[in-house]
């Protein structure tokens, strides 16, 4: 076997991609093209493949920083992007054949969002939850939390929240980008590029391969949240709301109808995201849809994991929380690529 380095349009990476029931939006070069494209990463596919076809395919883009060398990560600001592998691939052959191709490309690490066998250094992160889903949504309700989560869909419902699916750019750089940097700034956190969220519209929107959800009530959209779907999963990837809307639990019922879609749409997996240790609660909202929770593992080869930028941004937290929206926006424009 041999690695190689693809472009993310080859139709061998394509082809391969599509035949994996395993495989997620995030391993698509449509997100390929969003995280590289916002953040001017140059991108590729690791690849390795014997006289049969592929055999492993990661989706990666080079980060380079004066005075830290090269580094080769799949995928920042993503929150699970495993390697695909065949059954029946050696995996201590394949982590040396990784490293090896790392190092003759005198590149100083490599980052996996996800399990790189257990010679990549694993390290538990936090945690993911996945919901199976059927074709019976109303069958999922019974298994909700009684009063967590069935009683305030049912608030939701009487309260007179209104849901609607879109797939429209204006509703992503309007009503969920203005929710979302008043979300940030609640959090303390910097802000995306809206460059971002506007590669995500013409790359992923308008393409089919995920959807918004906007909540509305008394004629005002209050909440929103961003999924993206393809191959059978749904994936939450953003939520933001109205603090004050809280009470009438929009965001339950948000999360009610992308699963009642889902069902209906044949997708067999709903995945809430990455939770972090520190965000206790968010793990008990999610668990209280009847979740199953995994560790969530990242790996590196070569060199010691680096520290993701929480510690940054507990730091410049306060800052945030105090300051107009304009600070949360304009610290992310200036450094958020420098947080991969």
């Amino acid at each position: 076997m041999a690695v190689t380095r693809l472009a993310p349009l080859d139709p061998r990476w394509s082809g391969w991609l599509a035949s994996r029931p395993d495989a997620t939006l995030f391993h698509h070069p449509a997100w390929l093209r969003v995280v590289a494209g916002t953040y001017r990463y140059p991108s590729f596919v690791l690849a390795v493949s014997d006289d049969r076809g592929l055999r492993f395919g990661l989706p990666v883009v080079e980060i380079s920083r004066a005075g830290l060398g090269r580094r080769w990560v799949s995928l920042p600001f993503t929150d699970w992007c495993p390697p695909l592998m065949d059954d029946g691939v050696g995996a201590a052959e394949l982590v040396a054949l990784l490293d090896e191709a790392r190092r003759e490309a005198g590149v100083n690490q490599l980052e996996v969002r996800g399990a790189l066998i257990h010679d990549g250094e694993p390290a538990e992160v936090g945690h993911r939850h996945v919901l199976r889903l059927g074709d019976d949504a109303q069958a999922l309700f019974g298994a909700f939390h009684p009063s967590q989560v069935q009683r305030s869909i049912r608030k939701a419902e009487r309260e007179g929240v209104v849901v609607r699916r879109s797939t429209s750019s204006s509703d992503l750089l309007d009503h969920f980008y203005r929710l979302h940097v008043q979300t940030r700034r609640r959090q303390g956190v910097p802000v995306q590029p809206r460059a971002f969220f506007r590669l995500i519209a013409d790359e992923v929107l308008a393409r089919d391969l995920g959807f918004l959800l906007l909540a509305s009530h008394g004629g005002r959209t209050v909440a929103a949240a961003l999924f993206l779907a393809w191959n059978g999963t749904i994936i939450y990837k953003f939520g933001a709301s109205e603090a004050a809307a809280w009470p009438v639990r929009p965001n339950h019922a948000i999360f009610w109808e992308a699963i009642q879609w889902g069902s209906a749409n044949g997708f067999h997996t709903l995945d809430f995201g990455r939770t972090d240790f520190d965000t206790p609660g968010l793990r008990t909202f999610k668990l209280h849809w009847g979740s199953e929770e995994h560790p969530l593992v990242y790996s590196t080869l070569g060199g010691p994991r680096r520290v993701g930028a929480g510690r940054a941004s507990h730091l410049v937290g306060p800052l945030i929380r105090h300051s107009p929206a304009w600070v949360a926006r304009g610290i992310g424009e200036l450094f958020y690529r420098f947080a991969a």
